[in-house]
């Protein structure tokens, strides 16, 4: 039986199957020559007592150990960054109130950041003043760290807010000494020329709820300034606050995410020049799979014609249509009995001829789709019924 493997290496699925791309998507639907997505080993999840396990392919930036701190820098204000003097404090790295801000040495932008906090057991302060710091992506984004179990505060600057723009939209908070789980969808900012072509985003779960909903951003957050509509530099490193609370930190790791359209990538809506320029690539992948099968075979001119769905090359699809002739006109010489053991071969050359017809690649009244519609009327193989 024939199958797409007959014609395609390393793809999955069927070729001529669903719509064709266009104008402003790179690829078919079902495209068997869409980039599969890689595999990971999943974590495991966090309880308020114990920290989970990352992601295989996850970035650890704090596991808990003397080592894992090693990651991680004072943040002067001014000057040369140096050790920090934060703690590790039963498998948590330990703000020391007055020892200053935190960052990592690695820096990133878009990502998918874990990280999970605990407010001091002994309650002290209210407001502001309980359980405070912040954690800020690329250092200039903050998502507040509050302890808000039961004391309202303003509600721009509550726990898991976007710190001065928007509140969570619940208080899904564990009690103070336990860990909240933390996970951030972020995307920065992207301009090109001075023009946003993307304004970037947040998402945020809290505890797995979500509290943040691809929240538009404003440039970098503060504090007492509404923030001013902006790009983020490409990357940048996280940074946690000292708000002079002994808050405690763990299991932080992050996932880099893979670049948005606008940023060129290939999958979703696409400007019509990304789209035809990936369309060309797949085809010429598609044709120089086809010049290493056999010359003027089977497989070598559906490969061809597969590659046409990508891109209409004329002088492809004049030999698309030499080989689809002379493949057409060898099944209609066949004796009944040795079309019955080509049957695959023909319906399945049925669908792609009339894959191509729909396409507009070649006229409704292409020569070697009416020739195989004919044997296919004549075999009686279209009154059977499809299973």
């Amino acid at each position: 039986m024939l199958t797409s493997n007959a014609f395609a290496a390393a793809s999955t699925g069927s070729p001529f199957y669903g719509s064709p791309p266009d104008d402003h998507h790179a690829w078919a639907i079902h495209d068997q020559n869409r980039p599969q997505p890689i595999r990971i080993t999943p974590g495991t999840l966090s309880s308020a007592d114990k920290p989970g396990q990352p992601p295989s392919d996850a970035i650890v930036l704090f596991d808990g150990t003397h080592a894992s701190l090693a990651k991680w820098e004072s943040d002067p204000k001014n000057g040369v960054a140096g050790p920090t003097q934060w703690i590790v404090n039963e498998g948590a790295m330990e703000c020391v109130p007055k020892s200053g801000y935190v960052r990592t040495k690695d820096q990133f932008g878009d990502c998918q950041l874990h990280i999970e906090w605990a407010a001091p057991k002994t309650v002290k302060g209210d407001s502001q003043g309980r359980g405070n710091s912040g954690i800020f992506l690329m250092g200039l984004v903050e998502i507040q760290v509050l302890d808000n179990y039961d004391n309202p505060t303003y509600a721009d600057g509550f726990a898991a807010s976007v710190y001065g723009v928007n509140p969570p939209m619940a208080n899904a908070l564990r009690p103070p000494g336990k860990y909240q789980m933390i996970d951030i969808v972020f995307r920065r900012p992207v301009y090109k020329g001075g023009k946003v072509l993307d304004p970037g985003y947040v998402t945020v779960f809290c505890n797995g709820v979500l509290v943040q909903d691809h929240t538009p951003l404003e440039g970098p957050t503060g504090h007492m300034k509404r923030t001013v509509a902006g790009p983020l530099p490409e990357k940048g490193p996280l940074k946690l606050q000292d708000h002079g609370n002994p808050v405690r930190f763990r299991n932080i790791w992050y996932r880099p995410l893979p670049p948005r359209t606008v940023e060129g990538n290939t999958d979703g809506w696409l400007s019509k020049e990304a789209a035809v320029a990936k369309r060309r690539e797949t085809a010429a992948t598609l044709r120089s799979n086809a010049a290493q099968l056999a010359t003027d075979s089977d497989p070598q001119m559906f490969r061809l014609a597969e590659s046409l769905v990508y891109d209409k090359d004329s002088a492809t699809l004049r030999k698309v249509e030499q080989l689809a002739g002379q493949f057409a006109n060898r099944m209609k010489a066949l004796s009944s009995a040795d079309r019955a053991n080509k049957k695959d071969e023909i319906t399945f050359g049925l669908k792609a001829f009339q894959y191509l017809t729909t396409a507009e690649i070649v006229p409704a009244g292409f020569g070697p789709k009416k020739t195989l519609e004919q044997i296919v009327q004549t075999e009686g193989w279209d009154k059977e019924k499809k299973k």
